[in-house]
């Protein structure tokens, strides 16, 4: 029995099983290896790790970890069930764990828009998030894959990089009239036609090509599509999820359901590395002292089943 089962080895997963093996709880960490930002060629706003590799910083996390004696495992968590102990999770082998309390820190994916080209270019020179990447592509030509409100709220943002931004929306724009107008004055120009190809010189984007024939010159391309949860668990368990499709958190990263806690992306729209391994925190400070609340209980009960025998 661990005290303590975390789903997810990311920034939050790790960071939280570092406090928790800290405090000397039995800590398993089930990572698939498969976070978000792998395509990334940096981790960015993060004090004192700025333009670490996602990889090596996700290296570094796992041996300061494990230093405590949590266990780190490559697996995937395909079921997981409360019981009167806590929660029984099911493994990608077949084989069971069960653990007091359980953390869900498994992220979230991104829906790549259909664009043909696109799949070799991100990480490169396709990104989602200007505050991570934005610095590094200044005064670039920079393309913006949206519509409707999506393509005025990403576009605006990223004339703080660069004066040179354009919209594709990929087909009707959706937008607002007073919302066009202000990106018309802001010099942001917006193009209906299909896409038919993102054309690059190996992983670095030259230029987007048109259905109707136009080519237009871009350096860079940011995308805003419908991301969703990795990891279903947190809905079959009874997670209440808001219309974003986030799992709806209160105090200090708990659920709904009693004993499971939720931190990082998958609970949250700002998708900082810092914000999550922060949440992570969050979450471990309140498991060990809700487990030493339930230990102390029990202390109690014993002891006063002493004295009634």
């Amino acid at each position: 029995m661990y005290d303590v089962a975390i789903i997810g080895g990311g920034p939050a997963g790790l960071n939280a099983g570092l406090i928790l093996s800290r405090s000397r709880r039995k800590v398993i960490i089930i990572d698939s290896g498969e976070q978000r930002n792998l395509h990334s060629h940096g981790i960015h706003g993060y004090l004192t790790r700025d333009g670490i590799v996602p990889g090596d910083f996700l290296n570094i996390g796992r041996e300061e970890v494990k230093k405590y004696g949590a266990e780190i495992i490559k697996k995937i968590v395909t079921d997981a069930d409360p019981d009167d102990m806590g929660f029984i999770l099911t493994l990608s082998d077949g084989s069971n764990i069960k653990a007091k309390k359980m953390l869900i820190a498994t992220g979230i994916k991104d829906n790549l828009p259909p664009v043909p080209g696109i799949d070799k270019l991100y990480g490169k020179s396709v990104f989602h998030c200007p505050y991570c990447d934005g610095w590094e592509l200044k005064d670039k030509i920079i393309a913006v894959y949206a519509n409707g409100k999506a393509a005025f709220a990403l576009s605006l943002s990223l004339k703080t990089w660069s004066d040179n931004v354009f919209v594709c929306s990929d087909g009707p724009h959706r937008l607002r009239q007073n919302d066009k107008e202000i990106m018309e004055l802001s010099g942001i120009k917006i193009y209906t036609s299909k896409i038919k190809c993102l054309n690059s010189n190996d992983t670095l984007l030259t230029s987007i090509e048109f259905t109707d024939g136009e080519i237009i010159k871009a350096d860079v391309l940011f995308f805003s599509s419908p991301q969703y949860q990795k990891s279903v668990l947190a809905e079959k368990l009874g997670c209440k999820i808001n219309n974003k499709g986030y799992i709806l958190f209160g105090k200090n990263q708990s659920t709904n359901i009693k004993g499971l806690y939720v931190a990082g992306d998958a609970a949250n729209d700002i998708k900082f590395v810092i914000v999550a391994a922060a949440e992570g925190a969050k979450a471990a400070i309140a498991i060990n002292k809700e487990l030493r609340e339930e230990e102390i209980k029990e202390l109690i009960k014993n002891s006063r089943s002493k004295v009634k025998n």
